[in-house]
């Protein structure tokens, strides 16, 4: 397997080890793995050799010296092992790696078997038994993410899994971000098999045509998580005014137009790349130009030139990048949802309709809704509560890690 960046000690020469190192937990704080989470941190451990390998597999035992799991160990990050298997007897090698792999594949093949939809999550880390690893399917290439130290531990490994497993022409590695600098781990973006992607990937999603940015775009190119939150914006969209906020390269957008038939779009965007992406998708998807207004700037600042011109809308996507990385940062989340949300509207029409998200983790959904909630009441207007909304299916989450529900939003009617 090519890896021309990222190199590392081979998995291969540890799975077959049978003298694993032991990880010791202190008294009364192995609650957490009888709960099957698969999250250790480092103030529940009470032995660890600090000189082990960043993701070398290590048995979990309780402070008896009770077996409880296997995990990935490394001393670089505030949570110390991330479960692999809550059976200690469990090896972790390539068969393990096969098999995690190919239930994920399974279950995708399930929900996709009579729908038109091309690029999708093959395996959504934690909630797919596989702590850290991301893996998107667009078209004929995979994208992948080892945003831990366990998954770039084993790459070589379920690459080749991949490989076996699906036909594709090539598999590239996006491995950036926050995630992998809380891991010690730097930035990664190669080709790890076959053809490098091209610079844009086509992908449909029902009747739709998209672009992917893979190599540069935002999480692997696309926000898979938003499918059908934007196929229900075009039930919305019928002659509307839509304004899309933080709209990337439009997705929210070209539902409206090409399936709710909406009269109008305005999209406000920060990057001027990912406008231009927009405007091939117009292109694309045979659509009128002359129908949609592109605004490069500040999504704030636009909206308050909207409010002081009095402009009216009777559509309006809030799908904003995270405002809280940390559990620090919520409160000053919360006041930038707000605003938002209190901009948003004083915007509408009435009976305007409002789709508004949180992608932040650690911005709960009933902290989301009291932020709208509070948005409405100081916006003078009446706000309906019409709908909850989450993340895609393909991006489940596993109930024993609640952690993985990271995206929630509103559909709200002004009255």
């Amino acid at each position: 397997i090519h890896q021309p960046v990222c190199k590392r000690a081979t998995a291969s020469t540890y799975w077959n080890d049978e003298t694993m190192e032991t990880i010791t937990l202190k008294p009364g704080r192995d609650e957490s793995i009888h709960r099957r989470h698969p999250w250790i941190f480092s103030g529940a451990v009470q032995h660890e050799n600090k000189a082990l390998a960043a993701g070398q597999t290590v048995a979990v035992a309780d402070a008896g010296g009770t077996p409880l799991a296997t995990g990935a160990y490394t001393f670089q990050s505030q949570i110390r092992i991330r479960i692999w298997s809550f059976d200690p007897a469990e090896k972790i090698g390539p068969p393990f790696f096969k098999k995690r792999l190919r239930r994920a594949q399974a279950y995708r093949n399930a929900i996709f078997s009579n729908r038109t939809v091309s690029a999708y999550r093959l395996v959504n880390a934690e909630s797919d038994g596989l702590p850290g690893l991301i893996v998107d399917r667009y078209g004929d290439f995979l994208v992948c993410q080892f945003l831990s130290a366990g998954a770039e531990f084993w790459k070589a490994e379920i690459v080749q899994q991949l490989v076996e497993m699906m036909p594709v022409k090539g598999i590239y590695e996006r491995s950036d971000g926050e995630g992998r600098n809380k891991e010690g781990l730097k930035s990664c973006r190669a080709t790890l098999w076959g053809s490098a992607p091209p610079d844009l990937l086509e992908f449909q999603e029902g009747d739709i045509r998209f672009l992917a940015d893979v190599r540069n775009g935002h999480k692997t190119g696309f926000y898979l998580d938003q499918r059908e939150n934007r196929a229900l914006v075009s039930e919305y969209s019928r002659d509307a005014s839509v304004l899309n906020c933080f709209a990337y390269t439009g997705g929210f957008g070209l539902q409206a137009l090409k399936n709710g038939k909406a009269a109008r779009l305005t999209n406000v965007e920060g990057s001027a790349d990912a406008l231009q992406i927009g405007r091939k998708h117009i292109e694309l998807n045979g659509l009128n130009a002359a129908e949609v207004e592109d605004i490069q700037g500040d999504v704030f600042e636009v909206l308050r030139g909207f409010r002081d011109r009095q402009r009216r809308f009777d559509l309006i996507i809030l799908d904003p990048p995270k405002f809280a990385a940390a559990a620090g940062k919520v409160k000053t989340a919360a006041r930038g949802y707000k605003d938002i949300n209190l901009l948003a509207f004083k915007l509408l029409r009435p009976g305007g309709i409002l789709f508004t998200f949180s992608c932040s983790g650690h911005v709960h959904a009933k902290l989301f809704q009291k932020i709208a909630a509070d948005a409405a009441l100081d916006s003078g207007r009446d706000v309906q509560l019409v709908r909850h909304l989450e993340q895609a299916p393909d991006h489940p989450v596993a109930l024993n890690f609640p952690e993985g529900a990271y995206l929630k939003g509103l559909i709200c009617r002004v009255v």
